[in-house]
């Protein structure tokens, strides 16, 4: 069966840090799909994280069926997400430099 059918989803998401708020996003990175799983939200597929060169997180992880909406709906995500908007914002791929390229290259990050 193939993943859509299942009504998961693989997401990748950039988060750009706050002026200072660098270390503050990566540990809210180490919490984000840790939490999603206790809560059922997220699947167990490996996590990729890495960093683009203006400091961007990149975060790979793929919600169960359902998962997002349930995500909005749930007072421990929404809590976590208010931190994380207080540390970055969430920006569109395609803005930054190295998605321009057909084999886009990002720093590994080790979480």
């Amino acid at each position: 069966m193939q993943a859509d059918q299942l009504g998961r989803s693989v997401v990748i998401v950039g988060y750009k840090p706050k002026p200072g708020k660098e270390e503050e996003l990566l540990a809210l990175t180490r919490e984000h799909v840790p939490l999603l799983r206790r809560e059922g939200l997220a699947t167990e597929r490996p996590v990729v994280v890495a960093k683009a060169a203006d400091g961007t997180l990149i975060e790979v992880f793929e919600w169960e069926a359902g998962g997002v909406e349930k995500a909005h709906r749930n007072p421990a995500v929404l809590r976590l997400w208010e931190r994380y908007w207080e540390a970055c914002s969430v920006i569109p791929l395609n803005t930054l430099p190295e998605a321009g390229s057909p084999f886009a290259g990002f720093t590994p990050v080790e979480l």
